[in-house]
């Protein structure tokens, strides 16, 4: 698939070769566009959010190469060949991650502005330590850096320990 921004014109635009959620693309980018700004604009991915555009938020959540990024400060250009993972892609309403599932059994979705970050943070947290049932402080810890600003968190880390449990008891990696 290969996208363009018909909306400006510039000689410093290149290439940018990307995997989003198991499908390749070819981009034509801006050197000074971010990864958020490319999964948005340019490929239509809308379930990444934009807020702060500082890293303090964390609704911009996306995994690079399987670990949870802010994609409001990455430049696209630096992540040629890369594979990212964005909420569109660990799941689907047929087949739900655990993680989505969790979330929905126990209601952790108030505005749901946060809930992308929030999934991919913790899917980042929980496939860097299989197996594990984290604590209610480690779950706390892990998603620290994306906000909620409903602050319904104890739904939140229900869910999140929740969902670990289950792949824990399930011996798989979602």
């Amino acid at each position: 698939m290969f996208a363009t921004n018909s909306g400006t014109k510039s000689m410093n635009r290149k290439i940018l070769n990307i995997v989003v959620n198991g499908e390749s693309h070819q981009v034509l980018i801006e050197p000074h566009w971010t990864l958020l700004q490319v999964l948005r604009n340019e490929i239509g991915m809308m379930g990444t959010k934009e807020n702060c555009l500082e890293a303090e938020c964390g609704v911009c959540t996306v995994l690079l190469d399987g670990k949870a990024i802010n994609s409001c400060i990455l430049l696209a250009g630096q992540v040629e060949g890369c594979s990212i993972t964005t909420i569109e892609g660990i799941g689907d309403p047929e087949h739900l991650h655990p993680l989505q599932e969790a979330f929905i059994e126990c209601g952790a979705v108030q505005c749901g502005y946060c809930i992308p970050g929030m999934i991919l943070t913790a899917k980042s947290f929980l496939d860097e330590n299989p197996g594990c049932r984290p604590s209610r402080d480690e779950i706390r810890e892990a998603i620290a850096g994306t906000l909620c600003r409903c602050t319904g968190y104890r739904k939140i880390i229900d869910a999140v320990a929740t969902a670990a449990d289950r792949i824990a008891l399930s011996g798989a990696k979602q």
